[in-house]
C-alpha cells in the first residue's frame, strides 16, 4: 500500500474515533467522566469547565459560627466545600471579616455564595420603587472597597415562601422580579462586576403549579446561574420520600415539566446551582439516608446542565423536626464521604 493511502486510512479511522469520543462526551459542556485527566477549572461567571462545585452551608439553625461549623463539617466530610453559603438580611455588613477569610484561604479556596433578604423590613415593591437605594449602595460599597473576588449573590432564595398574591401587597411574584432587576441593575452602575447572580427557586410541586410561579423570574440578562433548594426524605412514606432525581423532577401539581427540565429547555444557557439539597429523616426516627447519598452521582452525571451542589446540614430544620446531617448514623456519613470523595468534584476555583 502506498503511503498516501495510508495516511489517508490513518485519517480516515482517526475522525471516526473522534466522532466515537464526541458522541459518548455527550453535548456541550458535559460533565467529564471522573477520574478525567481534564483539569477542571472555573470561568469568568464560574462555571466549571468540567465537573461539579462542591459547596456547603452548616451549622444552620445553630448559634455557631458558620466559618466554624463549615471548617467542622469539611474535615467530617472530607472535602472542602468549593463554595461556602452564608445567609443576610436587610443592612447586615458583608461579606464579614470571617467570610472573606474563608473566601481568601489559600491553602483551601473558596467561593461565597451571599443569600441577601434585601427586603427585610421593607416589601419587594418597595425596594423595586428605589426605596432602599441607600441599603443597595452601602452594599455596593463595601464590596468595592473590601472584596474584589467574584462571589455568587443570591437575593431572596425560595421567593414562592414569601409571595403574597394579592393585588398592592407589595409581596406578588411580579414585584419580586422587579426588586431583582432593579437591585442587579443598580449594583452595576455603582461598579459591582464580581456578583455572579443567581435565582434560587424552591422548587415544591404547590408553588410551581401557581400561575405567578413563572412570573418570578427577573429576565436572562440579569440572571448568571438557576438555582433550586429542595429535599427529600429517607422516610418511606413520609414527605418527599425519595432519591436526588425526586428532588430535580418535581413535577408541579397537576402536572408540567420539573425544575431541571424546565430550566434547562426554558434557560438553556443557564448554569444549573442545586443551592441547597439534603437528605433528611424526622428528629428521633433515625432512616439510612445512604441510597440517597449513593443516588447523586448517576444523576449528575446524565444532567449536565448541573454545575453545583450545596448541602445544607443541620441536626434540626428552622420547624425543628427534620434531621439533615450526614452523620446522624456511622453508614449515613460513609456513604456521604464516599460521595464527596469523587473526582467529579475536583474542580479548581479560577
Amino acid at each position: 500500500m502506498r503511503r498516501s493511502t495510508i495516511r489517508k486510512t490513518v485519517l480516515s479511522l482517526t475522525a471516526v474515533l473522534a466522532g466515537i469520543g464526541a458522541a459518548l462526551a455527550g453535548p456541550a459542556g458535559a460533565h467529564a467522566a471522573p477520574g478525567s485527566a481534564d483539569e477542571c477549572v472555573t470561568d469568568a461567571r464560574l462555571v466549571p469547565s468540567c465537573g461539579v462545585l462542591w459547596g456547603a452551608a452548616a451549622g444552620g439553625f445553630t448559634d455557631a459560627p458558620r466559618d466554624a461549623a463549615l471548617k467542622d463539617w469539611e474535615k467530617l466530610s472530607g472535602r472542602t466545600a468549593s463554595i461556602f453559603h452564608a445567609y443576610h438580611k436587610g443592612d447586615e455588613p458583608f461579606p464579614t471579616k470571617s467570610e472573606m477569610a474563608m473566601a481568601r484561604d489559600t491553602t483551601r479556596p473558596r467561593v461565597l455564595l451571599l443569600n441577601w433578604k434585601i427586603a427585610y423590613g421593607s416589601t419587594w415593591a418597595k425596594v423595586a420603587r428605589g426605596e432602599q437605594d441607600a441599603r443597595i449602595d452601602r452594599f455596593a460599597a463595601r464590596i468595592k472597597a473590601t472584596f474584589p473576588e467574584k462571589f455568587f449573590l443570591v437575593l431572596n432564595h425560595e421567593p414562592e415562601n414569601d409571595v403574597i398574591a394579592r393585588k398592592g401587597s407589595g409581596w406578588e411574584a411580579k414585584d419580586f422580579a422587579a426588586m431583582y432587576r432593579h437591585t442587579i441593575v443598580r449594583l452595576r452602575a455603582k461598579g459591582v462586576t464580581n456578583a455572579i447572580n443567581v435565582m434560587a427557586y424552591m422548587g415544591n410541586e404547590k408553588w410551581m403549579a401557581q400561575s405567578w410561579w413563572a412570573d418570578l423570574y427577573p429576565g436572562d440578562d440579569v440572571v448568571d446561574w438557576m438555582g433550586l433548594d429542595s429535599y427529600v426524605s429517607a422516610e418511606k412514606g413520609y414527605y418527599h420520600y425519595g432519591m436526588f432525581a425526586d428532588l430535580l423532577d418535581r413535577k408541579p401539581t397537576g402536572g408540567g415539566l420539573g425544575f431541571y427540565d424546565w430550566a434547562s429547555s426554558k434557560h438553556p444557557s443557564k448554569p444549573l446551582m442545586v443551592a441547597e439539597w439534603g437528605v433528611y429523616h424526622r428528629v428521633g426516627k433515625v432512616t439510612d439516608k445512604t441510597a440517597g447519598f449513593r443516588s447523586v452521582l448517576p444523576e449528575l452525571v446524565k444532567r449536565p446542565n448541573i454545575k453545583a451542589i450545596v448541602y445544607f446540614d443541620t441536626k434540626h430544620d428552622d420547624q425543628g423536626d427534620r434531621d439533615i446531617s450526614i452523620d446522624s448514623t456511622k453508614a449515613n456519613l460513609a456513604a456521604f464521604r464516599k460521595l464527596a470523595a469523587n473526582p467529579i468534584f475536583n474542580v479548581k476555583i479560577g
